[in-house]
């Protein structure tokens, strides 16, 4: 007996627009226009005689009949998706990977040349942003994210946990470093976290209070560069500072140092089948090994 089956664009599409109860974002993953998703979605609803969903004033939401629907086409696709992707021999398509910016740009980018000089055919892209994509909504395949207590409550793999220090460009201070008090004399810049240089200023015997900066907070990837460029003092983590370090273009103040959480993988449940997704995450994990374990003060 045949099966009922309705169009594979038109499940997809669905499918999509399910997870982001959106159009707009659902056509922007299928790479297609918002008039084709709903074109599909409503043809869908037609052919089954039932609502999937409902138009409401701040958009759209699913119906208890689309909800339970939907349950189901995702299981669905990704058994076809899994099928059809074991058939292959290495790692193909294209992965989408969250990252904090300066994460992203310091440590993922100089990076992935070797990733694509062992997967040609994967491609990886990178979303840096500082809002935490929701992977069970497909949102991403995987989310770097930084844990502030070095622990995520959803099951994750350690990244980098890096200690702070202080890091200054080299001519900043030529004759070296050799009090804390005088990082007093600089503009002081810092990663993330509220307190991170009272901390500081209290591991290395300064009064309490004593090394907070009341200057306006800049960005944490402009705080960096500020730091690069001679303006002050940096308090980061080692993880996005070690290629300026190793080109001279940054020198580590002082041995104090501290841990203040950790960056942590999450992956979602349909990427930890998919290969291209897989292959990624195992080589990070082996990529980024130098970014674990680091000693310090604290």
């Amino acid at each position: 007996m045949a099966r009922p089956l309705p169009p594979l664009n038109a499940l997809r599409a669905f499918e999509a627009a399910g997870r982001h109860e959106n159009f707009s974002r659902a056509a922007e993953e299928m790479n297609v226009s918002h008039s084709a998703i709903s074109r599909h979605v409503r043809g869908l609803e037609h052919r089954l005689g039932v609502a999937l969903f409902r138009d409401l004033p701040r958009g759209l939401e699913l119906t208890v009949e689309g909800r339970n629907y939907l349950s189901r086409v995702t299981v669905a696709l990704d058994l076809i998706s899994d099928a059809t992707e074991d058939l292959g021999e290495t790692p193909e398509g294209r992965i989408t990977v969250s990252s904090e910016p300066l994460f992203a740009l310091k440590v993922l980018m100089p990076r992935l040349k070797r990733f694509y000089a062992v997967f040609p055919n994967v491609e990886v892209h990178i979303e840096a942003t500082n809002a935490l994509a929701d992977v069970d909504r497909y949102e991403a395949d995987i989310a770097l994210r930084f844990a502030f207590r070095g622990e995520l409550d959803a099951p994750s793999d350690l990244i980098s946990d890096t200690p702070l220090h202080v890091y200054a460009a080299p001519d900043l201070r030529p004759e070296g470093w050799s009090d804390p008090r005088e990082v007093l004399e600089y503009r002081r810049f810092k990663d993330r976290g509220a307190g991170i240089w009272d901390r500081w200023g209290q591991l290395t015997g300064l009064a309490p209070g004593e090394v907070s900066d009341p200057r306006k907070y800049l960005e944490t990837e402009l705080a960096f560069e500020a730091a690069v460029q001679g303006l002050g003092v940096y308090l980061g983590a080692g993880d996005c500072v070690a290629g300026e370090v190793g080109a001279g273009r940054l020198v580590r103040c002082f041995d104090a140092g501290f841990r203040d959480g950790a960056m942590r993988l999450v992956q979602s449940t349909r990427a930890r089948r998919h290969k291209a997704a897989r292959a990624f995450r195992e080589w990070l994990l082996d990529e980024t090994s130098d970014l674990r374990g680091w000693s310090c003060s604290n």
